[in-house]
């Protein structure tokens, strides 16, 4: 078997990968569905587009809107959605793309990932158990790891958080043990650290701390990324560019092209 560094580049082969996100509105049975799943397929292709034209190196499609969030299981419609959309964005993108199911729906993302032909998933809680606003979410990765196995879909790259944003840990374990827990017993693809909510960026302590405590383990910047803070990259292999691709800074306005290629460029700087 090969090891995470290793399945890690084979997908992402840039130094510094740059993940951008497709935030999708708000799907069937969602409170704010606005009733035509066509517009929600034509907004998350032109944001795919804008992040492409921008040069990210992969895309990952996420439910973002879809909240209250259900804590780890999606109704079928929305299981049903996501395949829809996922298998549109990967027809059209020249990157990989990925998927994630909020709050932490493994099944369905890795369900969604092998239909489609999406080529990794982000699962917010992989370890350990965290209070959030959806209640306590536990971390399912004797479940997720297995039923890869039995999809055949190993190929399916698993890149997980560590002590997720929007939440905070049951019981407080020193964030290296976590890190390594996530890493060796938990065999996570991939460590994402994220600041406290969506747009913030982590502390430079506590990337470093989970660097050092999983070396051989690609590390990504899970949020708050921005051109100001491109530099934080120096200390992971890669980031997830949500906020600071909209038009504006605004959260729900559509990808501007322009700001991802000038973030994208920052980033470029320091992998020569």
């Amino acid at each position: 078997m090969t090891n995470a560094r290793d399945r890690f580049f084979a997908v992402f082969p840039r130094r510094k990968v740059i993940i951008g996100m497709v935030h999708l509105k708000a799907l069937p049975g969602a409170p704010r569905f606005a009733g035509s799943l066509r517009e929600v397929l034509d907004a998350a292709l032109a944001d795919a587009d804008a992040m492409g034209r921008g040069g990210v190196d992969a895309l990952l499609v996420e439910n973002f809107n879809d909240n209250p969030f259900y804590p780890d299981r999606v109704e079928p419609e929305t299981v049903a959605a996501m395949a829809v959309i996922a298998t549109e964005v990967i027809r059209a993108a020249t990157v990989p793309v990925g998927v994630n199911v909020l709050r932490n729906d493994w099944k369905a993302a890795l369900a969604v990932a092998a239909v489609a032909g999406a080529r990794f998933i982000r699962l917010n809680v992989l370890t350990d158990a965290l209070v959030t606003d959806q209640g306590i979410l536990q971390g399912p990765a004797h479940l997720a790891m297995r039923y890869r196995r039995a999809l055949g879909a190993e190929d399916v790259l698993i890149l997980a958080d560590v002590y997720s944003k929007h939440g905070a840990p049951l019981a407080r374990r020193p964030l290296a043990v976590v890190a390594r827990d996530t890493a060796d017993r938990a065999l996570a693809d991939a460590l994402i650290v994220s600041g406290e909510e969506t747009g913030d960026p982590p502390l430079v302590e506590d990337i470093r701390l989970v660097r050092e405590a999983a070396p051989t383990t690609p590390l990504l910047i899970g949020s708050g990324m921005r051109d100001s803070s491109a530099g934080l990259l120096s200390l992971a292999d890669g980031a997830v560019l949500g906020t600071s691709a909209k038009r504006g800074d605004i959260i729900t306005n559509p990808v501007d092209a322009d700001q991802v290629r000038r973030f994208v460029a920052a980033t470029r700087a320091l992998a020569r």
